[in-house]
């Protein structure tokens, strides 16, 4: 069977190389793809963007069905079109991924449905948003409503910072159209943990946890950005924790949405805030996968995607079931000069090794020309190792990194310091 991933990230290379390891998938094309898409023989790149000219795609080469890894095109409803014309396609409709392209109908969701989240005020004028702040006080969270591709959220520590970042979306359009609104909502203190799960619109698959590390700079300091690492399992999601996620979060999301008239499909992915008593609250959703858990998701994977993804799209998950590697998988972003401001393009990369049994370097701003691989894009590689524990992991990953190379490379050197402190803690405890 064919297949086709959409998108040009880190995910998608992720998504798109687990799902070529089923000895059913003949060729799993990727649209657009990059460069590492482009170097891997059970890949194929497709330079279409346009959602029609996909579908029409689909048909001409009887793709059996189809992935959709960003959020872009979810938002824009390519999951709507793509079913419209009678094609097979896992993901979220145009209605179903509001959770993630509304940050104010997702808060407000949250609230009609009782599912635990930060206390917050909506604003599109920036006197009213102002004055919340000033009776709020700091720290707090500003949100941009809309996408923003990861940076639009600002964890204003002080009173400057805050209204600093009001003024930059409401009043100097920074965000355009995805900043023209604005969530304002309680900073919460705590640990951040990756919750994912694929939906069938009635049953519920979750996958491996994760944990992302969202700053650019070592020890969680500097700006936020896309992601600059993730590991799985993470720690802090305990047996106990888990069961209480699907309870009180995920299981309610998706009947809310099935008795407001929305089916929600695809994968559905929950950021938490666990906060020092083990209590979680949402940060946010995203309606798909997300950048850079998924690397170290699928790393760990086993068995056959593409059947899973077939069982949820026919509306089938309470039958599958998933086999994880025992193993850590930890993956670390190595990001262009100047990430995450103006990132710079047409450096050449070198010294990217084979792929091993315990290492995989996934590509995401990456572009393949004359055989020459260059960067194309802010976050440009994501390496992922495996070990039997989180050091292990690190102490592989790290190997792997310091042989690749290109001008202004930056990474950081501590993903995944939170689970080896943790284990520290019980160990002392």
């Amino acid at each position: 069977m064919k297949l086709l991933v959409v998108g040009s990230g880190g995910r998608e290379h992720a998504l798109a190389w687990k799902l070529a390891q089923s000895p059913r998938v003949q060729i799993v094309y990727v649209a657009p793809g990059n460069g590492g898409t482009a170097q891997d023989e059970r890949l194929r790149n497709v330079d279409i963007t346009d959602p029609a000219a996909l579908a029409d795609f689909v048909e001409a080469e009887h793709v059996a069905l189809t992935v959709i890894g960003p959020e872009a095109p979810l938002a824009a409803g390519i999951v709507n079109l793509f079913r419209s014309r009678g094609l097979k396609v896992f993901g979220p409709t145009k209605e179903a991924a509001q959770l993630e392209s509304s940050k104010d109908f997702a808060k407000a969701f949250m609230k009609r449905h009782n599912i635990p989240t930060a206390e917050y005020e909506t604003f599109t004028n920036a006197a009213a948003a102002h004055a919340y702040v000033d009776q709020k006080g700091t720290p707090i969270v500003i949100k941009a409503d809309g996408l923003a591709a990861g940076k639009g959220v600002v964890v204003a520590m002080s009173d400057d910072e805050a209204h600093e970042a009001i003024d930059s979306m409401l009043e100097g359009n920074k965000l355009g159209d995805a900043g023209a609104r604005v969530v304002i909502e309680e900073f919460l203190a705590g640990e951040e943990a990756s919750f994912i799960v694929m939906v069938d619109g009635k049953h519920v698959l979750a996958l491996a946890s994760s944990q992302d590390h969202k700053r650019l700079l070592d020890g969680d300091k500097g700006p936020n950005t896309g992601g600059m690492g993730a590991y799985s399992p993470a720690p802090i999601v305990t047996p106990q924790l888990h069961a209480r996620v699907m309870r009180e979060i995920i299981l309610p999301t998706v009947r809310g949405m099935e008795n407001e008239g929305i089916r929600y499909t695809g994968f559905l992915y929950a950021g938490l805030m666990i906060d020092a008593q083990g209590n979680p609250k949402t940060l946010e959703f995203n309606c798909r996968m997300g950048d850079p858990e998924t690397q170290p998701i699928m790393a760990r994977l086993k068995g056959d995607f593409s059947k899973i993804i077939e069982m949820a799209i026919d509306g089938k998950l309470d039958g599958a079931e998933l086999d994880w590697d025992r193993r850590t998988a930890l993956g670390v972003v190595l990001a262009a000069h100047n990430y995450p401001e103006t990132p710079r393009k047409g450096d050449r990369i070198n010294g990217i090794p084979a792929e091993t049994g315990d290492a995989v370097t996934f590509h995401a701003g990456t572009t393949l020309a004359d055989g020459k691989l260059t960067t194309s894009g802010g976050r440009v590689l994501c390496v992922v190792g495996l070990a039997d524990t989180v050091r292990g992991a690190q102490s592989v990953v790290y190997d792997t990194v310091n042989q690749i190379s290109f001008d202004g490379m930056q990474y950081r050197r501590d993903i995944g310091y939170r689970a080896v402190n943790r284990k520290q803690a019980e160990r002392h405890g």
